[in-house]
């Protein structure tokens, strides 16, 4: 399932984070605020189970999530998304891929995987701001799976149809959540119109 999440104040933020101008408080805080709208509508499918509680009144019977849920930043820029996720869902653990991506052949390369126990019985969402030759997101994907994990969801901030069709083709059991659709990507692998180099912008390393 692919998803767009087409909100009005997740399409403000964007613009903002779009903009040149736009300095790195900004720019990570307008991140952080979208990662949180996101997760609202990403967990919107999350399963629960009956659980009998007693309110000052009376018992009843509430619902509860049934799984837990990890989160899987894609390092370094996948930062970027955690804690807006995580105010959302305290409860979440995290586990961290380090993937970097060869500038010649834009192939993505692990340096380093950390992640909680039991993935094959959570929900496990991988975040990455930028979802580009979907070449990072494939090998992320391929890395939870190999430790178990069957539940997963992509979500990224913006995307193209070259980066879907390849988690499409790759995984088609996963569910990738964008906040917007963009056009291509340049010669050199960058997303157009996008909004340059996500974690430079984060960080300010440039």
């Amino acid at each position: 399932m692919l998803e767009v999440l087409n909100h009005p104040l997740i399409t403000h933020k964007l613009t903002l984070m779009r903009k040149k101008e736009t300095g790195t408080k900004d720019f990570r805080e307008s991140l952080d605020e979208i990662a949180e709208l996101m997760a609202y509508e990403v967990c919107r499918e999350l399963p629960t189970k009956p659980v009998e509680i007693e309110t000052p009144i009376a018992k009843c019977v509430g619902q509860e999530l049934s799984k837990e849920v990890v989160i899987v930043p894609i390092l370094r820029a996948g930062i970027g998304l955690l804690d807006g996720i995580r105010r959302l869902v305290p409860t979440a653990k995290v586990g961290f891929i380090g993937l970097f991506r060869d500038e010649e052949t834009l192939q993505p390369h692990e340096y380093f995987a950390k992640f909680p126990k039991n993935l094959e019985d959570s929900v496990v969402m991988i975040v990455d701001p930028m979802l580009a030759t979907g070449g990072s997101a494939v090998a992320a994907i391929d890395m939870v799976k190999k430790r178990g994990a069957k539940d997963i969801k992509m979500v990224c901030l913006v995307g193209v149809p070259e980066g879907v069709k390849a988690i499409q083709d790759a995984h088609p059991d996963v569910d990738i959540y964008l906040a917007a659709m963009d056009e291509k990507l340049n010669e050199i692998g960058y997303i157009v119109p996008g909004l340059g180099d996500a974690g430079d912008r984060i960080f300010g390393t440039k």
